[in-house]
């Protein structure tokens, strides 16, 4: 098979079609160069280029070659550049694991700034709660996730990625809605409470209990559900309240008014950012070097606020 070299040394002969100038762009000299092409003749079993004292000139088994002889020097020139870029993370696959409530909080923000910074690093995007996110990362399914703690596995390393605030969502006609002071956890006491499921959603369904327990209040919940979008529709119907992170604002519900809490626990809602100690991936390493926040994000930072 033909090398690189001769590809390189026939090109330049039939672009200059004069030895002389090809050897000179080569930096070699014209014996070696009129070698090498006498090689490609022999290898292909076919004459490229006629020679005189006076012309050179490509035969027509030349001229059909040579624009495939350039795409297979530029494919060979773009390749080594390619693997080039793989060790530094500037290329490959990044695996991601995400909740569906991160969904609408962190992963807009994420893929922004991954586009932004490393435009060659594609993002595959897998929807799972965090229990299972853990799962896929011990697994290897997975390079990083965006769960909920605690992530406490053997090997598995995190950093906050989010704190953010529970906002009450509320029907358009509710009452709690025209109330012109601040709502408090006490003004849910007694009221329909659209509650995160123990098993699917337990991260938010124990925060929720522990927090209307210490506040004293006692809501009725009517609805166990898991994700996010799905309260804020049971919302809408008017089948009761719901306490959401404050980056479900960014769905903009019809019919859904969000209110702030007073004398809430400052922003609760914790999401890390969980990957394996021993990961190799070098478009991971980039990731969370160059794309992740230095320091969590806020609310403030995904979204421009809402009402209440």
């Amino acid at each position: 098979m033909f090398s690189l070299a001769r590809l390189s040394c026939f090109i330049a002969v039939a672009e200059e079609l004069h030895f002389g100038r090809a050897a000179e762009r080569l930096h070699m000299t014209q014996p070696p160069l009129s070698r090498q092409i006498q090689q490609l003749e022999a290898e292909l079993g076919v004459q490229l280029i006629d020679r005189t004292t006076r012309t050179v000139t490509l035969t027509p088994a030349g001229a059909a070659f040579l624009p495939d002889a350039r795409r297979i020097l530029q494919l060979a020139e773009s390749a080594a550049l390619t693997v080039k870029r793989v060790p530094a993370g500037d290329l490959g696959t990044v695996v991601v694991g995400f909740t569906a409530a991160s969904a609408h909080a962190v992963l807009p923000r994420l893929l922004e700034r991954t586009r932004e910074k490393l435009p060659d690093v594609k993002l595959e995007l897998r929807e799972m709660v965090s229990s299972v996110q853990l799962e896929a990362l011990m697994s290897g399914d997975i390079d990083l996730g965006m769960a909920r703690p605690p992530l406490k596995r053997p090997g598995i390393v995190s950093r906050p990625l989010l704190h953010e605030q529970l906002v009450a969502a509320l029907p358009a006609g509710h009452p709690l809605v025209g109330q012109a002071r601040q709502l408090t956890l006490n003004d849910l006491d007694g009221e329909d409470v659209v509650m995160y499921s123990p098993v699917e959603a337990r991260y938010f369904n124990e925060l929720l209990i522990s927090t209307f327990t210490i506040a004293g209040a006692t809501p009725r919940y009517v609805q166990f559900v898991t994700q996010v979008h799905t309260m804020l529709v049971l919302v809408r119907s008017g089948i009761g309240i719901a306490l959401v992170p404050a980056s479900a604002a960014t769905l903009h519900p019809e019919g859904v008014v969000f209110r702030t809490i007073g004398a809430f626990r400052e922003r609760p809602v914790e999401l890390d950012a969980c990957w394996r100690q021993d990961s190799t991936n070098p478009a991971l390493l980039r990731l969370l070097r160059d794309v992740l926040p230095a320091r969590e994000w806020t609310t403030d930072d995904l979204l421009d606020g809402f009402g209440g």
